[in-house]
């Protein structure tokens, strides 16, 4: 066999990055234009956040910010804190995680059992609250001696990560033909990074965000101001703020949509039947929003329309892929009840 094939690698952190670019056929067959998946569950642990996790602890390294046995310690709502868990098992590090008590229970034994410590804190307490995983992930980085905090929400190598990899490989993997291109914000890294570097390609190519009903984001990109009134709870992991972290760069951000919990479960539920890609809760949110951008008018027969699709299916076990979680939310119809025979005899 040629060295061409022989696909060995030092370890799973070299792995990371140059995920596939994969065309959608069946869902996106009534919409306009080319539609492609960046899919980002091809990175060893599952999502987009291996880009920044890897970019963060080698600056952090070579730095000289870290040494083996240090502290890493994270606020996340699941994909990062694993990502992180991942690179600090082997990299030899201890990995201590806030995570939002919204994130599933799947994402939160996939931390456990990763040797992280996970504190769950509530996910519906104001950001300065002691209680919010933002405190608290501070508190711990005050009280641990020698750690580093990650800090992604406020962290510009959030950015930088993303810009470095993400955008250069969708511009070289469409030839430069990309139109738009479609991305679900949290934290805003990859939606920042992707399009600072395809807007210093082609400043033409519209970036069109994802945002969700109870966040801040979309109005604070229209308005320049936080709205505390847009803020109530929601389901979706990942997506939207109820503050506005430094790691969203709204001046390369064209237009924003919001989509609802339902409407993006079921459609992550709807990739999966359609196009056999067993994915998140939040690439369904990203599908949502292009099929929403796609009834505002915003492509044509000409686009070539490149989504990010952040995360796999296999975290959402217990929610969006659950029946009886669905049914309890009121995203599926209960069945209904079956009729007793006997009884139904004695009423003919």
């Amino acid at each position: 066999m040629s060295d061409e094939y022989l696909n060995t690698h030092e370890n799973l952190l070299t792995l990371i990055g140059c995920t596939p670019l994969v065309k959608l056929n069946r869902i996106t067959e009534n919409l306009k234009g080319q539609f492609y998946v960046k899919y980002e569950a091809n990175n060893p642990g599952h999502s987009a956040k291996d880009r920044i996790a890897l970019h963060i602890i080698n600056k952090a390294e070579k730095n000289g910010l870290l040494k083996p046995g240090d502290t890493i310690i994270e606020t996340t709502s699941g994909n990062t804190g694993f990502s992180i868990a991942m690179a600090t098992t082997i990299k030899g590090y201890k990995c201590i995680l806030a995570v939002s008590s919204k994130s599933s229970q799947d994402k939160i034994d996939l931390l456990k059992t990763m040797g992280a410590e996970v504190h769950v804190c509530p996910s519906d307490v104001a950001p300065e609250d002691p209680r919010s995983y933002y405190e608290v992930a501070k508190s711990l980085h005050q009280k641990i001696k020698p750690s580093i905090y990650i800090n992604q929400y406020f962290n510009e190598l959030n950015i930088e990560a993303h810009y470095l990899s993400t955008g250069p490989e969708i511009w070289k993997q469409t030839q430069g033909k990309i139109t738009h291109l479609v991305a679900c914000c949290g934290t805003g890294g990859t939606i920042s990074g992707t399009a600072r570097y395809l807007k210093e390609q082609n400043p033409n190519i519209k970036i069109l965000g994802i945002d969700a009903y109870g966040s801040v984001l979309k109005k604070y990109h229209e308005t320049g101001k936080l709205d505390k009134n847009e803020i109530y709870p929601y389901k979706i992991e990942g997506l939207g703020k109820n503050l506005i972290p430094t790691a969203t760069d709204f001046s390369v951000i064209d237009k924003f949509t919001k989509v609802t919990d339902k409407e993006s479960a079921l459609m992550a539920r709807k990739i999966a039947v359609t196009e056999g890609m067993f994915v998140g809760y939040t690439s369904g949110v990203a599908m949502q929003g292009t099929y929403q951008l796609d009834a505002e008018g915003e492509f044509d027969e000409n686009s070539y329309v490149v989504v990010i699709f952040p995360d796999h299916g296999s975290r959402y076990m217990s929610k969006i892929y659950s029946d009886k979680w669905m049914k309890t939310q009121g995203f599926l119809e209960p069945e209904p009840k079956k009729i007793n025979k006997k009884l139904n005899n004695l009423t003919k």
